[in-house]
């Protein structure tokens, strides 16, 4: 240490010849000259295993842990100071600097680190005159974060007057200022923390609670505080324990067993973040569960808790600080750390080393890694991102302490600026004097700040007698995210401003409770929800729980909830009854205007055809396709598509009994036409080969016939159909139960599958035969365009049965239209568009001497394979015979 200790900035010539620094050198720290040095200590590593120094031997180097969340504040203060710097309204012919050291949240540890700061510290290593080898002295210090440290800090510098400003110690013991006079905060005492939880357990009725803490002044002022507090409001303590810092076994098994034993579920505790680790441990290996735990503002919002113990943290409660929403260019200037730039910085160093688990090339890092083995660690890449990682560090959204830091710069440079604004001969000081802001001493400024009145971030900051701010607390809930992550909720606040009675808002809606906890409640049930009464408890313990699916309560404290009727549903809140929505396939929504457009484009385009081919209904290409079949397979495709929108709007019994026969019987006329079509093709070029005549018994009468006999089969099923279970419209509810969804049902499965099944033998005889004649010539073949098109067609209606059956409501209806449209287009542009092509475009094609010579060209090949050939043979004799036997039927009739 050092065997003088400055006083502001007066120096004696004799004091400094016998500066002479003892102990090891500490180098450790972050610094920056200025004309006004601000000191700060900060906890940026902590031990997690407490030892009590004996005095009797030099103390082994504890084994720290690294606190990334300290390295924020850090540089929050950093941050801060070079703002004030770079503002032309805030001391501008002032440069601000700052020395930073690690306090270890330890007092020997502080000790040493806050006498370096008032005194300065030799750089090379040499016992000359301090003067002339010292960094510049710190005249206000801002820390520690610690109330046990900075009462011992406080002790050493209250002779001195040297001002203390701590972000984060809150006991109420340092509100006193006879003993600590020279002491402020940016952070509430615990007298208004202590108000605001007696309140809390008051709200929700508990009033048996457990109370522990770890032995220090924080945890013992704060629970006697509490004693006292909450007897106006019938609260009685469970039990009061208090554990040492150092968690032994013993001692955890000590406070567990208190804890099991005792009734209170509910446990206010007061401690930090470290002892928390190793009691939660303990309960976890004891699997006690059901705690709701009130956290004290030490680890209200420390959410490394909840990475290994999330679990047993669920629902907790506590009281944190202020928030700030965002610090303007805070997050810019702490993620903009690279490797090229914190060489120079052993804290930067190692939070980088630490985050990135790698090691730096020329590393000033020398901190103790504990188990870690820090050599084996590959090197740095020098590509590493603070962006691409989560830390701690680099989280802005619980700017907490870090705004207590941010305030706590700021008021020693409203302090300086109003100081710099002392008029001569009119000052605060003996026989009216200033102080100069260059060469001030520490008391003089501890005048100015206890004066201080200003805005941060635009928040009002100001303090009482004692140099406490106005306290405002934050009530947070501990919730769990969808991803896993803690989800720290605001569902409250306590404003010590407000009057009594009004100080505590809480809403008990967003609260989310631990499971399993076991807390009598005197709040009423709101509407929306029921009293459940707890077997084997008092009549006013009960639980609130929600109306059931369905059902609803008007009024506080039912016993019961009444069911909606079968055509409402319950609102959000299930204090009322709502209409159900109605669902169908409306023409007013988008998917069905876009059908419905379909449907009449695809309509006018099969007239369209038919115009065309009417038009050119002498040319060789019409007349030799069979012009009459065309002209009934146009209309009837027309009449497909217009079937399309039978299946929009609102459903009803009549237009359910039109719907289905009017899809089977249209789709039954196509393929029938398609049919004969193809029988004629067949036995046109069966009628050409030597000595067959099979031509004649297949005319346009017994084409016409073909295709009714088809279409009769048809309407015959749809009679049946209808006559025995038609379809009709029907309301179901049970797909969603908030939704009323209009729809068709088939009445008999049987029915709506044979209409299909009927359609589909169409197809496949009509497949069959198109495929025999699938080689006949280019130009007057159109057997594979009807084998193409009834290929379409099959994976269309092969796809939709299985979509069909598996959707629901209205989408089970546009897959339906879907599917006509679909196949009707197949139909249509496979069989109509290569004629349409050569009438429209390739008018040199539609001659008859073209066709004759495509006719011509290879007769003898033109079935393909023999087995065609035989197959076509047996179709045209089985026609033939048939044809015959009709023809002797009806003159035997004749004769007769």
């Amino acid at each position: 240490m050092f065997l003088f200790l400055f006083s502001g900035t007066s120096r004696s010539t004799a004091a400094l010849d016998n500066c002479v620094f003892l102990g090891e050198e500490e180098e450790n720290s972050v610094y920056e000259d200025g004309d006004v040095v601000i000191g700060g200590l900060f906890p940026l590593h902590y031990s997690p295993v407490y030892s009590l120094p004996t005095y009797e031997t030099q103390p082994i180097p504890n084994m720290y842990n690294f606190s990334a969340r300290a390295l924020r504040w850090i540089q929050t203060m950093i941050f801060a100071i070079k703002e004030i710097n770079q503002r032309s309204d805030l001391l501008p012919q002032l440069k601000l600097g700052f020395h930073i050291r690690d306090s270890c949240d330890d007092i020997p540890v502080s000790l040493r680190a806050l006498l370096l700061l008032v005194n300065g510290q030799n750089i090379n290593g040499s016992n000359l005159i301090c003067a002339a080898v010292h960094r510049t002295v710190s005249p206000v210090i801002i820390g520690d974060a610690g109330s046990g440290v900075s009462m011992a800090l406080l002790r050493s510098l209250g002779s001195f007057h040297i001002p203390l400003v701590s972000y984060f110690a809150s006991c109420s013991c340092l509100s006193n200022q006879r003993e600590f006079p020279t002491f402020m905060r940016t952070m509430p005492s615990d007298a208004f923390q202590i108000r605001a939880l007696a309140r809390l357990v008051s709200y929700f009725g508990w009033t048996w609670v457990g109370l522990t803490g770890v032995e220090s002044d924080y945890a013992r002022f704060a629970i006697q505080l509490f004693l006292q507090e909450s007897v106006q409001y019938g609260v009685c303590a469970a039990y009061t324990h208090f554990y040492p810092v150092a968690l032994s076994q013993p001692a955890l098994d000590e406070l567990l067993d208190v804890v099991q034993m005792a009734s209170s579920k509910v446990i206010i505790n007061f401690s930090g973040e470290s002892e928390m680790q190793g009691i939660l441990r303990e309960i976890r290996r004891r699997n006690i569960t059901g705690l709701q735990w009130i956290a004290s503002e030490a680890w209200a919002t420390a959410t490394l808790l909840w990475e290994k113990f999330g679990d047993l943290l669920m629902g907790t409660l506590g009281f944190a600080i202020r928030r700030a929403d965002v610090i303007p260019g805070l997050e810019q200037h702490l993620t903009s750390l690279r490797p090229s730039n914190i060489h120079e910085s052993a804290f930067l160093a190692e939070f980088w080393e630490e985050t990135f688990n790698c090691r730096l090339n020329g590393s000033v890092n020398n901190h103790s890694h504990g188990v870690d083995n820090y050599h084996d660690r590959l090197p740095c890449k020098g590509t590493e991102n603070l962006e691409d990682v989560y830390s701690p560090y680099s989280d802005v959204t619980q700017l907490r302490v870090s705004y207590n830091v941010y305030k706590a710069v700021y008021l020693v440079a409203h302090a300086l600026q109003d100081m710099s604004y002392c008029k001569v001969g009119k000052g605060p000081f003996l026989n009216s004097t200033c102080a100069d802001p260059k060469h001030f001493k520490p008391w003089q400024l501890i005048h100015y700040m206890k004066r201080a009145n200003f805005s941060a971030l635009g928040a009002k900051v100001n303090f009482d007698q004692n140099g406490d701010p106005i306290a405002y607390y934050d009530l947070m809930n501990w919730q769990r995210s969808p991803d896993g992550s803690l989800h720290l909720v605001k569902v409250g606040f306590y404003d010590a401003s407000s009057p009594a009675g009004y100080s505590l808002v809480i809403n008990d809606s967003m609260i989310q409770w631990p499971v399993g906890k076991q807390v009598c409640s005197l709040d009423s049930c709101p509407p929306g929800s029921r009293i459940a009464r707890r077997k084997g408890e008092p009549i006013c313990c009960f639980d609130c729980v929600p109306c059931a699916e369905g059902e609803v309560s008007n009024k506080t404290d039912s016993l019961e909830c009444s069911r909606c009727s079968e055509d409402t549903w319950p609102n959000e809140v299930r204090d009322h009854c709502i209409p159900k929505t109605i669902e169908y396939l409306s023409y007013h929504e988008l998917m069905g205007m876009v059908l419905c457009v379909v449907c009449v484009l695809g309509a006018c385009i099969s007239l369209s055809i038919l115009a065309i081919f009417f038009t050119y209904r002498d040319t060789p290409l019409v007349r030799a396709n069979n012009m009459e079949l065309s002209f009934l397979l146009m209309v009837f495709l027309s009449v497909c598509f217009l079937v399309g929108l039978l299946f929009i709007g609102e459903p009803s019994d009549w237009l359910c009994r039109i719907r289905y026969p009017a899809f089977g019987i249209s789709f039954a006329l196509c393929i029938s036409c398609l049919l004969a079509k193809t029988v004629v093709v067949l036995m046109a070029f069966r009628s050409t080969l030597p000595g067959s005549n099979v031509m004649k018994w297949f005319g346009p009468s017994q084409q016409r016939a073909s295709v009714l006999l088809g279409t009769a089969v048809q309407v015959i099923i749809c009679l049946i159909w209808l006559l025995t279970s038609p379809p009709h419209a029907n309301n179901n509810t049970d797909y969603h139960s908030a939704i009323i969804i209009i729809e068709c049902v088939t009445g008999s499965e049987v029915g709506f599958w044979c209409v299909l099944g009927y359609i589909g033998i169409l197809a496949c005889m009509c497949f069959l035969m198109a495929f025999l004649a699938r080689k006949l010539p280019d130009n007057f073949n159109e057997a594979k365009f009807i084998t193409f098109s009834m290929l379409i067609f099959f994976a269309v209606w092969i796809t939709f049965i299985p979509v069909y059956v598996s959707t629901a409501g209205k989408y089970t209806v546009a897959v339906h239209i879907f599917a006509i449209l679909a196949s009707a287009f197949g139909l249509l542009f496979c069989i109509f568009a290569p004629k349409c092509y050569i009438i429209m475009l390739k008018p040199e094609k539609n001659s008859k001497k073209n066709m004759m010579q495509s006719a011509a060209r290879k007769p003898r090949d033109m079935f393909g394979s023999r087995a065609d050939s035989l197959l076509i043979s047996s179709i045209a004799k089985i026609i033939t015979w048939v044809h015959r036997k009709a023809r002797r039927s009806n003159l035997k009739k004749l004769g007769d």
